[in-house]
């Protein structure tokens, strides 16, 4: 506990827009140490009348689609723009070994050197849907020190993308022309959660390409039901690399929120959120709660007898379940 300052302090700290001070309130939020998860609770509830004031953007795309170069380019336009810009950006991690390689801040070189942008790189640990279990905390954390426009970069589309939409209050999609079937999952999956989809990559040999792909996709989404009534999602074109087709994507995300503002779903949105927040934490509490009070022994001899066919896991599962019951 003598690691971190006192909550009061830290949260002091961290309100004067102090970058040292909300990296270690990351650090304290994101332990899995008991009494580090009592002094974070306690700093989060110092900092709770700080937050809620910014603009939550979710970043997912397909992989090579050049999500971290966007994030830089585009949190550098943010900042000329009078921003203070934070991006939280998910590395996966290995299902072998568990770790994380925490490149992404290494590839914001410009946004990472700005004083006024902070970028906390961390691993998904396994969890669902390519965000970190601390995700949200460090949202909040974010705005309490003053940042108004936060970034998520998720580890890529995936089959649970949907815990992203649960945080955010814009989800741009960005996707790639030229790598094959254009629409392919179109029926199912990301596509139906976008609020934008931008084709990045739009330069040199590629722009007549991007350009025929943003056309089949906003003609696409048509067929589609919007998150919202208030919403028609649609397509742009942008390069990350040229900082190309930035004032269009600013002025998307700039109406949105008016327009969600304006018909009262960005509040309702936000509560819904919360609401599921709290369901989240705790199945993940009552999980941990499992895993510390099994029984090594029994968990053994379980595994052991599901291997060996002698019993079924459905089975298995319930003895162990009863077993702490």
């Amino acid at each position: 506990m003598a690691d971190f300052p006192l909550p009061a302090e830290l949260a002091q700290a961290v309100v004067a827009g102090e970058r040292s001070a909300l990296a270690r309130a990351m650090t304290l939020v994101e332990s899995t140490l008991p009494e580090h998860q009592l002094l974070a609770q306690e700093l989060l509830a110092l900092l709770m009348p700080h937050t809620g004031k910014s603009q939550r953007i979710g970043v997912t795309g397909v992989p090579g689609v050049g999500k971290s170069t966007f994030l830089d380019s585009y949190g550098m336009y943010l900042i000329e723009r009078g921003h203070r810009v934070a991006v939280l950006a998910i590395d996966p991690s290995s299902s072998i070994t568990g770790g994380s390689i925490l490149g992404d801040k290494a590839r914001m070189n410009d946004l990472a050197l700005s004083d006024q942008a902070f970028v906390r790189p961390s691993p998904s640990s396994n969890d669902l849907g390519g965000v970190a279990r601390r995700t949200r905390e460090n949202i909040l954390l974010c705005e309490a020190a003053g940042y108004d426009m936060v970034l998520i970069e998720t580890v890529g589309v995936g089959q649970s993308e949907t815990v992203v939409t649960d945080m955010v209050d814009f989800f741009l999609v960005l996707m790639l022309a030229g790598a094959g079937d254009e629409l392919q999952g179109i029926k199912k999956g990301i596509i139906e959660l976008a609020d934008l989809i931008a084709i990045n990559k739009t330069d040199g040999d590629n722009l007549n390409r991007a350009k025929a792909a943003a056309n089949d996709y906003t003609s696409a989404l048509h067929y589609l039901t919007p998150t919202s009534e208030k919403w028609q999602p649609s397509t742009i074109c942008i390069s990350a690399l040229e900082s190309a087709g930035y004032e269009d994507l600013y002025n998307q995300i700039a109406e949105h929120a008016a327009v969600m503002h304006a018909c009262g779903e960005w509040s309702s949105k936000r509560q819904q959120q919360n609401t599921k927040w709290m369901w989240s934490l705790i199945k993940n509490r009552l999980l941990d709660d499992f895993n510390a009070s099994l029984d090594a022994a029994l968990v053994e001899e379980m595994e052991r007898q599901v291997q060996a066919g002698a019993l079924s896991p459905t089975a298995a599962a319930n003895k162990l379940i009863d077993g702490n019951s």
